[in-house]
């Protein structure tokens, strides 16, 4: 048992399993973001996108809960590795152990590693309510079609602010998180770390905007700027 134990129970262990579950779940955001990517071509593309997707129920269904382990996963790791960071170094988060030192505006990034991945639980779950448990009130879900139901949903307020911030702070975690994880992994050398956090922070903008347009669209292209 110590031996099955032992990758979770040391910092090194549990800093990689991070990195890994950060990794699959950079992947998801990436086929996530070019499914909805679908909503520019038009509603035939998106419907078409979405009614094939569904037709994979029961394996949407599996890979929902296999993400849903993964995010719980990185979520309890990152807690426990900085609740033992604290003790030990009086750190904000267990992955300022490395050496990167990512600021902007003179405040660095992996002290908010943690609360920033906490408010992108709460995008996370803002999202399923809308989209995945259609739990909103306000919207008739039975009778839109897929494209009408995400136009109908990134229209109104709560998820007009709660996914303009959240996608901007998604961005903040991915801007430190997505160099890091590499790092964790290995791939790490003096001559390519620039190349290696350029591209990281490539990647975090763009999926950060990538998300964002989505709401730009719907107010503003689709809707010439007014809200439903």
């Amino acid at each position: 048992m110590s031996r099955l134990t032992s990758p979770t129970s040391s910092t090194v262990g549990q800093k990689i399993l991070v990195a890994c579950t950060g990794l699959l779940l950079c992947g998801f955001l990436v086929v996530h973001l070019a499914g909805n990517l679908l909503l520019f071509v038009g509603p035939e593309a998106y419907n078409a996108y979405a009614h094939k997707l569904h037709s994979y129920e029961p394996l949407v269904k599996v890979a929902e809960v296999v993400l849903f382990l993964l995010f719980a996963s990185h979520i309890v790791l990152a807690v426990r590795l900085s609740i033992r960071n604290r003790r030990a170094r009086g750190s904000a988060y267990a992955m300022s152990v490395s050496k990167r030192d990512d600021r902007i505006l003179g405040v660095r990034l992996d002290y908010w590693m943690l609360p920033t991945g906490l408010v992108v639980l709460a995008f996370l779950l803002l999202h399923l309510v809308d989209f995945t448990w259609e739990l909103r009130p306000d919207v008739t879900y039975a009778e839109l079609e897929p494209y009408e139901k995400a136009l109908a949903l990134l229209t109104s307020w709560p998820t007009i602010v709660g996914y303009s911030v959240g996608t901007i702070i998604l961005g903040a975690h991915l801007l430190h998180g997505a160099p890091s994880l590499l790092q964790t992994l290995g791939i790490n050398h003096p001559r390519y770390n620039k190349c290696i956090k350029l591209l990281g922070g490539l990647f975090a903008v763009v999926i950060a905007l990538g998300f964002f347009s989505l709401v730009l669209w719907a107010n503003w292209f689709e809707h010439g700027g007014g809200h439903g």
